[in-house]
């Protein structure tokens, strides 16, 4: 009787311990998973925003360059996209606190919880 309960512990502490072992497991693969999906999001948000920047400085020229041509100028045609700019610049300066950073700041909370819940509609559909 002795011996089958030092069997029966003995068999606790090997499915204690092999349960710790899947935990770990598990909690490391869902952690690889997470930094996996960061890092995606982060190269493919950086290769978008690179590309916006690049057709934004392109048409910037584009437009400094057809102005130049209108007034007759390449002074005039930079200086109107200067001024161009200092415009938006002032108008983004007195908006951001009222419009800017709520509006920002909205599209970032809720693109988190769209990617969290498709992730738990992911892992019901696993089930």
């Amino acid at each position: 009787m002795q011996e089958d309960k030092e069997k029966s512990i003995e068999g606790l502490f090997e499915d204690a311990k092999d349960y710790i072992d899947t935990r770990v497991e598990y909690t490391r693969l869902y952690l690889v998973e997470k930094v996996s999906k960061i890092f995606a999001d982060v190269v493919t948000n950086a290769v978008v925003i690179i590309c916006f920047i690049l057709a934004f400085l392109f048409g910037t020229f584009t437009l400094a360059l057809f102005l130049s041509d209108v007034l007759g100028s390449y002074a005039r045609g930079f200086g109107c996209v200067a001024l161009i700019y200092l415009l938006l610049a002032l108008i983004v300066y007195f908006a951001k606190e009222k419009y800017i950073e709520k509006a920002i700041i909205n599209f970032t909370i809720k693109n988190y919880f769209n990617k969290l819940a498709d992730k738990d509609e992911e892992d019901e559909q696993k089930i």
